[in-house]
């Protein structure tokens, strides 16, 4: 029987291990973006995001770099092994965008739609059960 609720608590982190968290709750969202922004900062045809508030991830070990990569997004990653953690865009304040495969168990925390399919890569497949939206999630 497959389980759709997401555990109390998951954690995860980057491939060398020096960056840990945890999340608790249940996340407000989650997607699989095509934009070329997150396609560079990820370096692979598509990022799957899960969002959280603040209050609901707690940083465990190690401290993540951070890089603005525009004028209101500011992305964070392991400075040792170069694992792409979190997003951060100054219109949704309060809220952190964890890349789901950094978790220990991704498969817990599945995209809901597909967002900036305008930008995606002609050879990657979309996934035909998920809702999928031009531009972010909030267009139609």
């Amino acid at each position: 029987m497959e389980n759709n609720h997401p555990p109390a608590y998951a954690e995860g982190g980057c491939l060398c291990g020096a960056v840990r968290y945890r999340v608790s709750g249940t996340p407000t969202s989650t997607s699989l973006c095509h934009c070329r922004s997150c396609r560079l900062a990820g370096g692979a045809p598509s990022v799957a995001w899960v969002v959280f508030p603040d209050a609901q991830v707690q940083l465990l070990k190690g401290h993540p770099a951070s890089h603005r990569s525009s004028a209101p997004v500011t992305r964070s990653f392991c400075p040792r092994c170069g694992t792409p953690l979190s997003y951060r865009h100054v219109d949704n304040p309060g809220f952190i965008e964890l890349t789901t495969a950094t978790l220990d168990h991704p498969e817990q925390f599945p995209p809901a739609c597909e967002i900036w399919l305008e930008h995606r890569i002609a050879w990657e497949a979309e996934n035909p059960q998920l809702p999928h939206h031009a531009h972010g999630s909030q267009d139609s």
